[in-house]
């Protein structure tokens, strides 16, 4: 939606898990012998200073990346991400975009979808120079599905959408099977939300259904009495394989002893 800014939400613990399993995916889809067509169909604004207005207004990060980055001893296996994420500093801290070109090879490239004009320009901004990428204002599902790779690329999909209402799953539960059928070697990653009333269940089990893969998650120990609130993180991998999915489980499972 071209209300949605994610500025509100960067650095919360819903982005720890889902920053720190593409992180380390990607690091793994580097080894490949062969190039990858990255492509995001919501990429946002790229980097987030999490000191500025939006972020301070929620203060999400506080209970999550600057909780783990003022830990002496946070989980292991998150401690790459967490080292990028500390380089870069809390005035930028890297969203999918600035991870994906951190991770990626000289010789992948990388497109990023992004509808929302603010968002737009941070985006255009955050990515600089980079050969590489390519950032475009269009709606994400219509114009990924544009986009062929070239010759010996494989193309690999991250998407992240909103979810702020219903058609949000709706949408991406028509698009997906479109584009598998479209890029039949395609690596696909979603990220969901997991809600206190379990909303998404029906929905990841469709998803998941699609293709072999994985399903990791965590879920934080916070009581709320909105059925809407959000009290975990997941992704879904569809054609990955299974040392792409492992790493995925064991940070889930890292993080929740630690939340």
């Amino acid at each position: 939606m071209l209300s949605y800014q994610h500025g509100y939400h960067a650095g919360n613990r819903a982005d720890v898990f889902k920053h720190a399993v593409l992180f380390s995916i990607l690091n793994i889809a580097r080894q490949a012998t062969h190039p990858w067509l990255y492509m995001e169909t919501h990429s946002a604004a790229g980097t987030y200073d999490l000191s500025d207005k939006q972020s301070r207004k929620t203060a999400e990060a506080d209970e999550g990346v600057l909780r783990l980055l003022a830990d002496k001893t946070p989980p292991s296996l998150i401690k790459p991400w967490l080292d990028h994420v500390r380089a870069a500093t809390p005035a930028a801290y890297p969203g999918s975009p600035a991870i994906a070109r951190h991770c990626l090879g000289e010789n992948d490239r990388m497109v990023f979808f992004e509808r929302h004009p603010a968002e737009y320009e941070k985006l255009v901004t955050s990515l600089g120079d980079d050969k590489r990428t390519r950032a475009i204002k269009d709606d994400g599902y219509n114009g990924a599905l544009r986009l062929q790779p070239r010759s010996r690329e494989r193309a690999f999909v991250f998407l992240d959408p909103s979810y702020e209402t219903e058609r949000d799953m709706e949408e991406l539960a028509g698009w997906l099977p479109r584009a598998m059928k479209r890029w039949p070697k395609a690596v696909f990653l979603v990220w969901l939300p997991l809600f206190k009333d379990e909303r998404e269940l029906e929905f990841g089990q469709f998803l998941s259904s699609l293709d072999f893969g994985f399903v990791a998650g965590t879920r934080w120990n916070e009581e709320s009495d909105k059925d809407s609130a959000l009290d975990g993180s997941a992704m879904i991998g569809l054609r990955t394989s299974p040392a792409m999915g492992r790493p995925a489980f064991e940070i889930a499972e890292q993080l929740d002893a630690y939340w």
